[in-house]
């Protein structure tokens, strides 16, 4: 089951109480102080993992809670610190304070470790007061209040493509011509019910991780339809591969559906509007033999006047110009990453708490 959006609570680990205790032995009465510190409280950690892939466990465990400190003891033993508190959380999370909606962390790397909340210090005991002139103190300090927080986890899916389009435009299809990965296929909408991620081998040291998400329909980005729970997930990516169906079965004009899937992509987000796209004019084959030429030609001029776009030909089903798209979607994968690393540009800085 895919999930993408939790809410927990959690806490860290109070601090151990300091100890007063003044030392009595058999031939030494008065020892002085020998209270002990109390132990720290664990901490809130969240770790980048890459084998977790959604947030499900945290749907059914809504509470995580790190150790208190022990208390110190006599004869100056210091208490226990407590057990810190670790979140696995797959690439792409982001941990929002669910009550300021403060970004408190953005995982994007295998074994990146942010500190949520700190533990409370352990307390003072009497032993850390005495002096010359203050030699039996019975001052004590009491252990660090816990932290507790409301958060907010959202996974957003990191890949270099992310393929958009309206129900039943192929993207499944192209999604299983092109990788592994084995996303549900059918002559219906909708079929795609949460992203699927899939990595396109180009050759040994070329690949694409492409992300196909359910199909978008006009109103999405105010919440219509399936696809706007999910249009976070592209925001990570370099590029669009957007995918138009040549002939829909609805009569649609593919250069209007063009135009509708681009307005909710820009409505949700600016980041989006400005992500560099590459248009596929899929299922080719459905188009008769004998019309096709003439079909495809009209077609790409129509988008080339009115979007301004220079689609590239393709058919999930039959193979026909896939390469081509994943070789044109590599190249401006590239000069994206290229252009990335020339202008300076740095992943988001997480904090720690």
């Amino acid at each position: 089951m895919f999930v993408d959006t939790a809410i927990i609570s959690i806490r860290s680990g109070k601090g151990g109480d300091g100890c007063m205790h003044l030392l009595r032995l058999k031939g030494n009465a008065k020892g002085g102080p020998d209270g002990g510190d109390g132990g720290k409280g664990g901490d809130i950690i969240v770790v980048g993992d890459a084998h977790v892939d959604t947030l499900m466990e945290f749907g059914f465990r809504p509470h995580w809670f790190a150790k208190d400190g022990e208390g110190g003891t006599k004869k100056n033993c210091a208490g226990k610190a407590g057990a810190d508190c670790i979140l696995p959380v797959p690439l792409g999370a982001q941990i929002f304070d669910a009550d300021t909606d403060a970004l408190l962390a953005d995982v994007t790397e295998a074994g990146q470790t942010v500190i949520i909340a700190r533990g409370g210090f352990g307390g003072f005991g009497n032993d850390r007061f005495k002096s010359p002139v203050h030699q039996t103190p019975t001052e004590f300090t009491p252990g660090g209040a816990a932290i507790e927080l409301r958060l907010r986890l959202e996974l957003r899916l990191i890949a270099d493509v992310g393929l958009v389009g309206l129900p039943n435009a192929g993207k499944s299809t192209f999604l299983r011509a092109t990788t592994r990965a084995n996303p549900k296929v059918a002559d219906y909408p909708f079929t795609t019910l949460a992203p699927q991620l899939g990595i396109a081998e180009l050759s040994d040291d070329r690949r694409l991780v492409l992300a196909d998400l359910p199909g978008l329909i006009e109103g999405a980005s105010q919440g219509v339809g399936l696809g706007h729970e999910f249009l976070r997930h592209i925001e990570r990516t370099r590029v669009i591969l957007h995918v138009l169906d040549v002939a829909p079965t609805d009569g649609s004009d593919p250069a209007e559906n063009h135009r509708v899937i681009r307005r909710e992509l820009a409505e949700f987000s600016e980041h989006l509007a400005r992500t560099p796209e590459i248009v596929v004019l899929n299922k080719i084959d459905l188009i008769p033999q004998a019309d096709r030429d003439d079909f495809l030609r009209e077609l790409v001029e129509r988008l080339v006047q009115t979007r301004g776009v220079h689609p590239l030909l393709a058919s999930g089903a039959s193979g026909v110009g896939v390469r081509a798209v994943l070789e044109a979607t590599w190249d401006l994968a590239r000069r994206m990453r290229d252009q990335a690393g020339a202008t300076g540009a740095t992943p988001r800085q997480t904090c720690d708490g």
